[in-house]
């Protein structure tokens, strides 16, 4: 559930330092320090009160920064008040969420919470996991801030657990129904994608349209899908950033089938008009029902690179990667690699076992396409280094087989759960108490 929370893995904290407590210093409060949000105590007023309990502007400006922190460009002033917007939205339904646990007595338990947090700090911090709460303060949020995010979705799942769930029933006869369509459509193509869904009635259809237009325009900027999905998206697939997993075109509303047909992996299109709401998509990628994909043949490869010292001139740098080329093209095959070292100078590094998906997409169609014994062209550049990948071993892919019985049974279940969670939580929107200042 925590993966890729508030996109974060590929940020680092500042470094910090901490000052020796003394008796003139008892805390220990080094010299230099940053204070994070506003110094004005007026800020933390009460923004919404819902059913008693107190959301302020300091809570919506710290969410605010779960969002905004992985945005390339400078977010405009006229865009963080929509988003605060939203986001007050968002928490006054977190906060309903939570509620209706505790008067249930199904409260997200603080263990429960604690080991969430450190579960996602440690994926996004590795062996360093404390650097979690630094890193959520450099960016003007706060520990407290996420947990409360987590609370809220352990909250609702606990509710959905207890008083949904229960009473979704998927009969043997829409399984197997699924399951022979499922081989009916085999070698057709199917999609994984991202998804951002907002509800939209007659009343609010155009500040709907207007809201995810200028999601959109984030997304394109740099900000981050999985955290923009979390935060805004309605369906059911928010905890996990969005991320539907593969489906068919036959599966989804028609307008949004005919645009994830047209769509290539990494394109974002939105929004798109479904029956409900609204939908922004990302495809994250696409592959044929029920058959082998040769992105996921494991390769054996030898890496044959060459550097250039500092001062390299292009026409020195060309001489020498048409040398290289020449000098590739004698090698015999894997056995004969290590000449490229010894008459050559050149680095060779082995991978064995490394799945065509990960590398580079330009490389994929080319090595999938290659004979034991062949090398890529090379590429990279002078700053970079020069290289040639040489294809020494493929183990090709096993044919994926039907999904079984159980996993189409839990889709169907997921799918009904998630229509009956947004009537749920209208039910306890309509019965609340709220004051905004």
């Amino acid at each position: 559930m925590a993966a890729g929370l508030v996109g974060l893995a590929a940020t680092s904290a500042p470094a910090q330092t901490t000052a020796v407590p003394t008796s003139d210093n008892p805390f220990g409060i080094p010299e230099n320090f940053q204070v994070y949000g506003s110094d004005n105590p007026n800020e933390r007023t009460a923004t919404a009160v819902v059913n008693g309990y107190v959301i302020t502007g300091t809570d919506i400006d710290q969410r605010v920064r779960l969002v905004t922190n992985s945005a390339e460009g400078e977010v405009s002033e006229e865009e963080l008040q929509r988003l605060r917007a939203q986001v007050l939205r968002n928490l006054i339904d977190e906060t309903l969420k939570i509620q209706a646990a505790e008067a249930l007595e199904l409260p997200a338990e603080r263990a429960q919470v604690e080991q969430t947090y450190q579960q996602l700090a440690a994926q996004n911090f590795g062996s360093n996991p404390e650097r979690m709460d630094e890193y959520l303060l450099s960016i003007g949020s706060s520990p407290a801030a996420l947990k409360r995010q987590i609370e809220g979705e352990l909250a609702w799942e606990n509710l959905l657990r207890r008083n949904i769930t229960p009473f979704v029933n998927v009969s043997a006869e829409e399984v197997n129904d699924v399951l022979a369509r499922l081989n009916e459509a085999k070698g057709t193509e199917e999609y994984r994608l991202g998804e951002i869904y907002m509800n939209a009635t007659a009343e609010n259809r155009e500040a709907v349209i207007q809201n995810m237009q200028r999601i959109m325009q984030q997304l394109e900027q740099g900000g981050s899908f999985v955290a923009y999905a979390r935060q805004f998206s309605e369906a059911t697939t928010a905890v996990v950033g969005g991320d539907t997993g593969f489906l068919r075109l036959a599966t989804l509303p028609t307008a949004m089938a005919n645009a994830v047909r047209q769509m290539q992996p990494g394109q974002l299109v939105g929004p798109i008009e479904i029956p409900g709401g609204f939908t922004i998509i990302y495809l994250i990628d696409k592959q044929q029902v029920l058959t082998a994909d040769p992105r996921d043949s494991l390769l054996s490869l030898r890496q044959i690179s060459i550097a250039f010292p500092a001062g390299t001139t292009d026409a020195e740098a060309s001489t020498r990667i048409e040398e290289f080329g020449a000098f590739i093209q004698t090698l015999r095959g894997c056995s004969d690699v290590g000449r490229a070292q010894t008459e050559f100078g050149a680095t060779v590094v082995a991978n064995d076992q490394i799945e065509a998906r990960r590398l580079p997409e330009q490389l994929q169609g080319i090595l999938l396409n290659m004979q034991i014994g062949q090398t890529t062209p090379p590429f990279g550049s002078a700053q970079d280094g020069v290289r040639v990948l040489m294809l020494c071993g493929r183990d090709e892919p096993q044919e994926s087989g039907a999904p079984t019985f159980q996993s189409v049974m839990n889709s169907i279940e997921e799918e009904r759960i998630n229509k009956r969670a947004q009537r749920y939580l209208r039910d306890l929107r309509n019965d609340a108490y709220i004051e905004y200042n």
